[in-house]
């Protein structure tokens, strides 16, 4: 299991899992795999961060137990 505050990030900008699964080109499933402490691709993180309107830099802010 994976420690992230993706969830956290995605409500307090007040967005769906769909708009940021949309926004990212990913699919639901794997939005809610990821919240829930699933594994992901660093690909994945990065579209995730960009859709949220972050920079690769501030990865940690949504995942900070990255050790990548």
């Amino acid at each position: 299991m994976v420690v992230n505050n993706l969830k956290k990030t995605r409500e307090r900008l007040l967005m769906s899992k769909s708009e940021l699964a949309r926004k990212a080109g990913v699919s639901v499933l794997t939005i809610d795999r990821i919240e829930k402490g699933g594994k992901s691709r660093m690909e994945t993180k990065r579209k995730i961060l960009l859709a949220l309107g972050l920079s690769i830099e501030e990865k940690t802010k949504v995942f900070p137990s990255d050790e990548d």
